[in-house]
C-alpha cells in the first residue's frame, strides 16, 4: 500500500512504538488521528498536523469518539494501527482476576472494538489495512508474562481470521510481533519486573524507531506478519522444531527450574 495522503489512525500513540509510528508515517507523507492518554503525548508525537483525541481506549465512547472525529477530519480511514498495549509480569495462579481481566481488555477487547468501529467504513470504499502490534510473546509464550502473552496469542488469531473475513472487501490485516524494544513498556507494566537475564538482554534491543520503519515497509509491501528484528523468527522456529529444549530454556531465565 502507498503511505502518501493516507489517513492513518494509530492508538497508544503518546510514546513508545505507537509515537514512533506517528513520525515514520508522517514522514511518507500520512495523515495522522492519534490516541491515547496523554494529550501532551499526543501533541509531541503528532505535531500541528494531526488530529489528537485523549481518553482511554478501553472506554467504548472514548473508541467512538476516536472514530468518529477522524472521519470528520478526513472522511475515511485507511489503515488503523492497534498499537496500545499493556504488559505485567506475574504468574497466572496469583494475578488478581480484575488484572488479567484489564489486561485481555486492553490487549485484546481495545483493538477488536475499533476494528468494529472502522472496518464498516473501510468496507464501504472496499479498501483499508489493519495492522495490529502484537509481540514475540504471542509467538512464543514468554513464561514471565504468561498472561500477556495470551493476550498476544488471541490477537494473533483475531489478525488472521479477519485476513480471511474480509479478504473479499479489499481489506487486508497485519500482525506485528516485536521482540525486546527500548521503550517505556518495562515501566509501565501493572505489576513485577522483569527477570535478570531478560533484562540484561536490553543491549541487544531495537529502538522504537528501527520498529516502527519495520511496520511502515511490512505496509507498503502488505505483509502478513512482521517480525522484528528479523532475529526473531529463529525462536518461533525453534519453538516448532524443539519445544521441549526452548520451554526447559525459558524456564530457567523465569526461574522455575
Amino acid at each position: 500500500m502507498r503511505i502518501e495522503g493516507k489517513i492513518v489512525l494509530i492508538t497508544g500513540a503518546s510514546e513508545g512504538i505507537g509515537a514512533a509510528c506517528a513520525k515514520e508515517f508522517a514522514a511518507s507523507g500520512a495523515k495522522l488521528s492519534l490516541t491515547a492518554r496523554s494529550e501532551e503525548g499526543l501533541r509531541r508525537a503528532g505535531g500541528d498536523d494531526a488530529l489528537v483525541t485523549a481518553g482511554d481506549i478501553t472506554d467504548e465512547a472514548t473508541r467512538r469518539r476516536v472514530v468518529e472525529r477522524t472521519l470528520e477530519r478526513y472522511g475515511a480511514i485507511d489503515i488503523l494501527i492497534n498499537n496500545a498495549g499493556v504488559g505485567i509480569y506475574q504468574p497466572t495462579w496469583e494475578m488478581p482476576m480484575a488484572e488479567a481481566r484489564y489486561l485481555m481488555e486492553l490487549n485484546f477487547f481495545a483493538p477488536l472494538g475499533m476494528t468494529q468501529l472502522v472496518a464498516p467504513h473501510m468496507r464501504a470504499r472496499k479498501s483499508g489495512m489493519i495492522v495490529n502490534v502484537g509481540s514475540i510473546g504471542g509467538k512464543v509464550v514468554l513464561p514471565w508474562m504468561t498472561l500477556y502473552s495470551v493476550t498476544k496469542f488471541a490477537l494473533g488469531a483475531l489478525t488472521e481470521g479477519q485476513r480471511m473475513e474480509l479478504r473479499r472487501d479489499g481489506i487486508r490485516t497485519m500482525i506485528v510481533c516485536p521482540g525486546y524494544v527500548k521503550t517505556g513498556f518495562q515501566k509501565n507494566v501493572r505489576a513485577g519486573q522483569t527477570p535478570g537475564a531478560v533484562a540484561n538482554a536490553r543491549k541487544f534491543a531495537i529502538t522504537a524507531e528501527e520498529c516502527a520503519e519495520a511496520i511502515r515497509r511490512g505496509v507498503e509491501r502488505d505483509a502478513r506478519t512482521v517480525v522484528t528484528p528479523r532475529s526473531g523468527w529463529l525462536l518461533v522456529a525453534a519453538m516448532r522444531l524443539f519445544p521441549a529444549l526452548v520451554e526447559s530454556r525459558m524456564a530457567q531465565i523465569n526461574g522455575t527450574a
